[in-house]
């Protein structure tokens, strides 16, 4: 019997598709202080995943899965929930939220958001 490894899923508070992305950027560096994706605020720069992150998440003995809010809302339309968070997945269909967008929106550093996941979504 083999045992499969944690899976966790990440959920931005941003729409996927080239605009979207353009103006999430654009929100970023003019007006940081308002953009709707706390998570995505702390592990992305401007054009790319921030290389601490990076590292992070290879460093965990789980399988990490993104999705956007659009994404998320076609894969699972019964989970109404704020976002950015971030799920375990049963990987059968089933997610468990692990850190809510409240949780997120407290995490001012990436350490912070580091510190939540592994307190509450990989032990």
């Amino acid at each position: 019997m083999s045992i499969s490894r944690k899976s966790v899923l990440f959920v931005y508070n941003s729409d996927s598709g080239l605009f979207n992305t353009l103006t999430d950027i654009a929100h970023k560096i003019f007006a940081p202080g308002t953009y709707s994706c706390a998570m995505c605020a702390i592990t992305h720069g401007y054009f790319a995943v921030r290389p601490e992150w990076q590292e992070f998440l290879e460093s965990l003995d789980a399988d990490c899965r993104f999705m956007h809010r659009d994404e998320f809302a076609e894969r699972y339309p019964g989970t109404a929930v704020a976002l950015p968070a971030v799920f375990i997945d049963d990987q059968v269909g089933g997610i468990t939220q692990c850190l809510d967008a409240e949780t997120i929106q407290h995490c001012r550093t990436m350490s912070d958001i580091k510190v939540q996941l592994r307190a509450h979504c990989i032990d």
